[in-house]
Order: structure tokens, then sequence, then C-alpha cells
């Protein structure tokens, strides 16, 4: 189980950096799914990529893991409404891709809890030890 749950914070970490990186890389992508009643959606995006990569970051230390779960679980909840605008602005033609209603939904009421509780499994006090190779 220990290794299943280390694998699981390497991927936690690894996907939340590649996530923030992708907030400067592809920035116009997140430009287009901000309600357009959140103002500054440069300045929302500038600070989504740097939370996501400053808690991939924190996730590495013991000491800072608990903090950054739960960072990464507000985060979420904070980009509760840009999924639902979503919803309701469905179809969306995000570059190639075609996002269904269908497709949104699943991402809303699926994907997103998913995504916070693989984050509440590392607001335990536990230890883990990421080991190299």
């Amino acid at each position: 189980m220990q290794k299943i749950k280390n694998s699981g914070l390497l991927l936690l970490i690894v996907f939340y950096a590649v996530a923030g990186i992708n907030h400067f890389r592809a920035p116009s992508f997140y430009y287009k799914i901000i309600p357009p009643y959140i103002p500054f959606p440069v300045l929302i995006n500038f600070i989504a990529g740097v939370c996501e990569i400053g808690f991939s970051i924190l996730l590495i230390p013991p000491a800072t893991r608990r903090w950054a779960a739960w960072g990464i679980i507000l985060m979420l909840i904070a980009f509760l409404p840009v999924h639902i605008n979503m919803v309701v602005n469905a179809p969306l033609y995000l570059s190639s891709l075609k996002a269904t209603p269908l497709l949104l939904w699943i991402r809303l009421l699926l994907l997103q809890p998913l995504l916070i509780l693989w984050a509440w499994v590392f607001t335990e006090g536990e230890t883990i030890k990421i080991k190299a190779g």
C-alpha cells in the first residue's frame, strides 16, 4: 500500500507541476474558459499557474505536504465556477477538442471530486518519503 501511496504522491507532484507550467505555455487556452464575470483573466491565470507549481513543490517536503494538499483542495474548489461556466456554455471548442456537455458534466461531477480526493489523501499527518529509483 505504501508503494501505491508513494507513486500517487509522485504523480500528484508531476501532475500539478505540468498543469501549472501549462498556464504559462498556453495561456490563451485558460483565458477562454475563465468566466466573463471574473475580472482580470490574465492575472487569474498567472495566479493559478503559480499556485499549481508552488503546491507541487510544497508537496515534496513532508513538513509542507499537508498544507500543500489542503491548498490544492481549496484551489480546486475555487476553480468550480470555471467548470460550471464551461458546462453552461457547452459545447466549447478548446483547440482541436470539442468539449461536449456530457464530457464537461463528467469533468465537473466525476473528475473534480476525484482530484479533490487524490489531494485529500495527503492531508494526513503521515510522513511519506519519496525515494529516487
